[in-house]
């Protein structure tokens, strides 16, 4: 009997179980999401859209638990006033239908369109509230989004008459009218917009490029931003810039609590709904080691012999990317622990061979740097900024840590970003076609042709693609603080001096505007050797000097090699880029570090005197050249240095333009400072004095 009972007690308990199920399963809600946009939304040019396009992969991220509707109508505006507005539209009849939980709003693109944003560009702040309200009213407790437009390449038709400022205008726009109507901004922008590649007809994502659209929907939506993370320039035996706020960030799950422990402090922070946290802390003289420990609920990242000093980025192409075990040594290394090195070592050489399919794959990913911070010499870094480093650090007596961002054969284009490249008149042509353009050096493309292979597909990329090193490699530092920037480059650009002066002046103000401060850049002069064109290359980046505030020049033409663009005495450049930064960034005016500048030349009646801003080192130099009114060139076989001045010798009749010096591919001048730096190649007009 009492068994009876009991199983009669354990049939109604399980019936009273199953019936609470049933009825919390009854509750629950499936959650409406609507896709509302334009052609991007809709997924057009995408094959198979009803599976691949964005609201589709959105809804396989999902799952189950939502219901996503795709209302995008291909051409739809924003404006109400606009030529196809997308408040008239049967898609936009079906959203309000739908009745959705969230939305998600990508509109704007077609809003650039010369018949909507000249006309009706004050309306368009106006008509996106109109748009929130209205799907307000449909559902009070709806979730809107708004999301930052996608982006639009140059290749676009009406890109350079209008469209990339119409463009930008919106962009500008937009977080205004996301924070007056309390919704939150999505960035739908920036994960894309050093993707070209995955926009064949410059506007419209693949289905890759939607891929990346739903996932940065997904995080939003969810507030699943994956696991604890941080940069990775964040790493054990990594230096941190003294003297500027200490900053530790990353992204966790949006709401998260990360704690972060550094040198005896503690910092609470929340993850952003963008899922993004940073944590910091006031600046710090030099010193550690420190260890610093960031939490997330039982997750945890712990940095080891973390060092507080002065970073320098070091950048360029081969002659920077010049290892360390192949130049020439002054001395014998030291080990020095207070010196350390992240060489982002990239992914496959651009040597003279093809790379295979997976290389190519991972180029377009944007994964072709890698590293990490190191102690002890590493043979495999670059050589110049090595000297450099050491010469620093002997001097100071603080922790160095040198950044290697360094790719060889590399123009200075591909360092620039994209946002200055397509807004610069000239510099908005290299993008065009980048392989077949005379912009971009016919060896750089040969050799780009050779690493792709004839089977390469037409947007796949390569680090000699205009902006792709800066995509790839300098980006994800902009917000790490450094001291400042040396650079080793221009071999690659020695084709076209004047489109160069205008690419090495973009390329300092865009990196300094990345970071927010005007760092010092110290450059490298080229060196001699025997190609046609190099003496006013180096000229060029003489002048820039008068150009670009905050930068300092190494001069290096005394220590090339005439047949070789990879001269080995690399630690005397390290060098006088050190003394550089010592004189003019630490202010130790005791050391000497500028190249001597001719500031007057004069006609005398026993030839011509050139007067320098510095004593020289005597008693006669080579080197020089007199040009007369006919173009002529005369050489000077010796010249008399005296103090701070040369006396060029010349008796004949004809009359004396310039001054020229060094001017020749392979130079041989000899003219040095006192102090033992050598005179960068000049020219300059002759004053006519006492014959």
């Amino acid at each position: 009997m009492s068994n009876l009972r009991t199983m009669i007690t354990r049939c109604l308990f399980s019936l009273l179980l199953w019936a609470c199920c049933a009825q919390a399963l009854g509750q629950h809600k499936t959650l409406k999401v609507a896709c509302i946009g334009n052609s991007v939304t809709y997924g057009a040019g995408i094959p198979d859209r009803e599976h691949n396009s964005y609201p589709a992969q959105l809804q396989q991220l999902l799952g189950n638990s939502y219901e996503v509707g795709n209302f995008g109508h291909s051409g739809a505006t924003l404006l109400k006033k606009g030529h196809n507005p997308y408040y008239k539209t049967a898609a936009f009849k079906a959203a309000l239908s739908f009745r959705p939980d969230v939305a998600i709003i990508d509109l704007g693109l077609n809003d650039t369109d010369p018949r909507n944003w000249p006309a009706y560009r004050d309306d368009f702040a106006p008509d996106y509230h109109w748009l929130i309200d209205t799907l307000r009213r449909v559902n009070p407790a709806i979730r809107i989004f708004m999301g930052r437009l996608t982006p639009i390449f140059h290749t676009h038709a009406r890109f350079r008459s209008g469209t990339r400022t119409w463009f930008r205008q919106i962009q500008e726009l937009l977080p205004q009218i996301a924070t007056s109507s309390g919704v939150q901004l999505i960035d739908l922008h920036t994960p894309l917009y050093n993707r070209p590649n995955l926009f064949p007809d410059a506007i419209h994502p693949n289905a890759a490029g939607a891929a990346i659209m739903a996932r940065t929907v997904y995080a939003h939506v969810t507030g699943d931003f994956g696991r604890l993370q941080m940069p990775g320039v964040f790493a054990s035996h990594m230096v941190m810039q003294r003297n500027k706020p200490l900053a530790f960030y990353g992204t966790a799950h949006a709401g998260a609590a990360v704690t972060v422990n550094f040198a005896g402090q503690t910092r609470a922070v929340k993850a952003a709904f963008n899922g993004r946290w940073r944590a910091e802390f006031p600046a710090m003289p030099a010193g550690g080691p420190y260890t610093a420990v960031v939490r997330q609920g039982e997750e945890k990242i712990e940095l080891e012999d973390v060092l507080i000093g002065d970073v320098w980025l070091c950048s360029g192409q081969s002659n920077m990317a010049f290892m360390l075990r192949d130049a020439l040594p002054m001395a014998k290394l030291k080990e020095n622990p207070q010196l350390r090195l992240l060489l982002m070592q990239p992914l496959a050489a651009t040597d003279n061979s093809t790379w295979d399919s997976l290389t190519q794959q991972k180029v377009n990913d944007l994964a072709y740097f890698s590293g990490h911070w190191a102690t002890g010499i590493n043979t495999a870094f670059s050589a110049v900024a090595y000297h450099f480093g050491a010469r620093l650090q002997e001097q100071l007596q603080v922790p160095v840590g040198l950044v290697q961002v360094a790719v060889g054969g590399s123009e200075t284009e591909s360092w620039i970003d994209r946002y200055t490249m397509e807004h610069d008149d000239l510099l908005v042509n290299a993008l065009f076609n980048w392989r077949k353009s005379d912009f971009i050096m016919p060896w750089c493309r040969e050799r780009a042709d050779i690493n792709l292979g004839p089977e390469a597909a037409a947007l796949q990329r390569h680090p000699y693609e205009p902006c792709y090193n800066f995509e790839a490699g300098i980006q994800p530092l902009t917000a790490f603080p450094i001291k400042g920037v040396i650079w080793y480059q221009g071999e690659s650009n020695a084709h076209n001096a004047e489109l160069h002066t205008v690419a090495f002046q973009q390329l300092v103000q865009s990196w300094r505007r990345q970071w927010g401060y005007a760092f010092p850049f110290y450059y490298v002069q080229l060196s001699s050797l025997n190609r046609p064109g190099w003496e006013y290359f180096r000229y060029s980046q003489l002048a820039l000097l008068q150009q670009i505030p905050h930068t300092g020049m190494a001069v290096s033409s005394d220590v090339g090699d005439s047949t070789d663009v990879h001269p080995r005495r690399k630690a005397i450049v390290g060098l006088r880029l050190a003394n550089l930064a010592l004189h003019n960034t630490y202010g130790m005016k005791n050391i000497a570090a500028h190249t001597p500048l001719a500031t007057k030349a004069e006609r005398r009646r026993e030839g011509v005197l050139v007067r320098f801003d510095d004593t020289l080192k005597g008693p006669a130099a080579k080197g020089f050249r007199l040009l007369t009114d006919k173009g002529r060139q005369i050489i000077v076989e010796a010249a008399a240095v005296k103090g701070q001045t040369v006396l060029l010798p010349y008796a004949g009749k004809e009359k004396i333009m310039e001054v020229l010096y060094g001017w020749a591919p392979y130079s041989d001048g000899n003219l040095y400072s006192a102090a033992g730096l050598p005179a960068s190649t000049f020219r300059l007009r002759v004053t006519q004095g006492a014959q």
